[in-house]
C-alpha cells in the first residue's frame, strides 16, 4: 500500500493530530482484508448522520470510488483515486468547484478519505519501466477498508433506531386516538368523573408533541400517554364493578325516548328500513319552531351535504335528516347537542342547521359548541336560518332574490 507513511496537506490546509492518527492507522490494515467498495459507499450513506456527512458529500464519495476500477478494495491494492477536480464535478452531477471542495473536506474530517498531496497540489501517478504505478497523489481511500466494519455496525444501529422510531410513532399515534375516544364516549354517555380534567391532561400531552420529534421525546409522551389511558380505564372499570347502571340507565332512557313524539330515535333512525318505513310528510314542524325553509333552497345553499345522504342523494327532508346524522357524528358534535337543537328548532331547521354548519366547518373550532350556541339563540328567537342561508347562497355564486318563502 502508499498509505504508510504520514504526509501534510499541500497549501494553507492545515494538519490535525487526528489527521495524523488517520494515516497511521491505515498501515495497519489487517493483512489480505478486502471489502466491497459499494456495500461500504451503502453503510456510510446510512450512517451520513452519524458521519456528519450530507447528500452532497456522498455524492463526492461515491464519485471518488467511481475512479477507482475494481469492485473491492483490498489491503495489498494501491487505494488512492487522482481525478482532476472538472472529473470529479462531472462524475459527482456537475456540482460547484466551491460546494465540491467543501464536500471533499467533510469526507476528510469523517475519517472517510485522506489526503496524499504531491509537492505542487497537483493530483497525479508516477510509473515504473514497467508501466506498474510507483507512486500516487490524490485521494487515499483506504479508511473505508480499514472502518468497513466499524461503518457496517454505524449503519445496523441507525436501521434500528429508524424502525424503533417508527414503532414508538405508530404507539403514539394509536395510543392517542383511543384516549381521544375514550374521554369522547365517557362524556357523551355521561359516565361519572372529572373528565374536564382529564380532558385538559390530554390537550396539554397532544400540544407538546413536536412537528419533529425526536425518539426521545415520542417514548417520554408515550409513556405519558398510556398512563393517562390506564386512568381512563381503571375509571371505567371501577364504574362497571359498582354495578351496571349504565346498562339499566341506557335502557330506560330508550323507553322514554319511544314514549316522545319527537324523540332522538326519530331524528336518528336505527337501521335503513325504520328510514324508508317513515313518510317524510309525516314529520310536521313542531308549535313555536323557527320558520322552515323549503328543502330545495337549503340544498342549494348548502351543496355539501347532500353526498351524506343515503346513497349520495338527498331527495327529502327525511334524507337530510339522515345526512345531519352522519355530518353530526363527523363533525364530532354530542347526540345530546342535536337533540336539543332538534327539540328547540325542530327537526328540519336543526337538520339544516348543520348542514350550514358543514358548509363552514373551515371556519368553525367547534361545531358542538356552535350548534349549542345556535341552539340557545334560538330559544329566545335570536337565530333565524334565513341570513345563514342567503349568505351561503351568495358565496356560492346565488341570487338571493325573493329568498325567504316558508316552506
Amino acid at each position: 500500500m502508499q498509505s504508510g507513511s504520514v504526509t501534510t496537506p499541500f497549501g494553507r490546509r492545515p494538519v490535525t493530530l487526528a489527521l495524523v492518527r488517520r494515516q497511521i492507522a491505515t498501515a495497519e490494515i489487517e493483512p489480505g482484508k478486502a471489502a466491497d467498495k459499494w456495500k461500504v459507499f451503502r453503510d456510510a450513506s446510512e450512517a451520513r448522520e452519524l458521519l456528519g456527512l450530507q447528500d452532497r458529500s456522498l455524492a463526492v464519495l461515491d464519485a471518488l470510488l467511481s475512479f477507482y476500477p475494481d469492485n473491492e478494495l483490498r489491503q495489498d491494492a494501491q487505494l488512492i483515486v487522482f481525478p482532476s477536480n472538472v472529473q470529479l464535478s462531472l462524475r459527482a452531477h456537475g456540482i460547484a468547484g466551491a460546494t465540491l471542495r467543501r464536500h471533499l473536506a467533510l469526507l476528510v474530517e469523517a475519517g472517510l478519505i485522506v489526503r496524499k498531496d504531491s509537492a505542487n497540489g497537483k493530483r497525479y501517478t508516477r510509473k515504473d519501466r514497467e508501466g506498474e504505478i510507483e507512486s500516487a497523489f490524490g485521494f487515499d481511500i483506504s479508511p473505508l477498508l480499514l472502518r468497513a466494519e466499524e461503518l457496517a455496525g454505524m449503519a445496523q444501529q441507525v436501521a434500528a433506531d429508524r424502525i424503533a422510531f417508527r414503532r414508538a410513532k405508530e404507539s403514539l399515534t394509536i395510543c392517542r386516538r383511543d384516549v381521544r375516544k375514550l374521554i369522547t364516549a365517557a362524556i357523551e354517555e355521561g359516565a361519572p368523573g372529572d373528565w374536564a380534567r382529564i380532558e385538559e391532561i390530554y390537550v396539554g400531552l397532544v400540544r407538546r408533541i413536536p412537528r419533529s420529534p425526536t425518539i426521545e421525546i415520542v417514548n417520554s409522551l408515550l409513556e405519558e400517554m398510556r398512563l393517562l389511558q390506564e386512568e381512563i380505564v381503571n375509571l371505567l372499570e371501577m364504574q362497571q364493578k359498582t354495578g351496571n347502571t349504565s346498562t339499566n340507565d341506557a335502557h330506560n332512557e330508550r323507553h322514554i325516548q319511544n314514549s316522545k313524539p319527537q324523540s332522538n330515535h326519530e331524528f336518528e333512525p336505527s337501521s335503513e328500513k325504520e328510514l324508508e318505513a317513515t313518510p317524510a310528510q309525516n314529520i310536521q314542524p313542531r308549535e313555536g319552531t323557527m320558520r322552515v325553509f323549503p328543502l330545495g333552497l337549503v340544498l342549494k345553499a348548502c351543496p355539501e351535504v347532500m353526498s351524506y345522504g343515503p346513497g349520495g342523494a338527498v331527495n327529502n327532508w327525511r334524507d337530510l335528516m339522515s345526512a345531519a346524522v352522519v355530518v353530526r357524528s363527523m363533525l364530532g358534535v354530542s347526540p345530546s347537542a342535536y337533540q336539543e337543537a332538534c327539540e328547540v328548532m325542530g327537526p328540519e331547521n336543526a337538520a339544516a342547521t348543520m348542514a350550514c354548519i358543514l358548509e363552514r366547518s373551515g371556519h368553525i373550532n367547534s361545531a358542538g359548541a356552535y350548534l349549542r350556541d345556535l341552539t340557545i339563540k334560538a330559544g329566545r328567537g335570536e337565530f333565524s336560518l334565513g341570513p345563514a342561508l342567503m349568505a351561503l347562497l351568495r358565496a356560492n355564486g346565488h341570487s338571493v332574490s325573493g329568498v325567504g318563502k316558508a316552506s
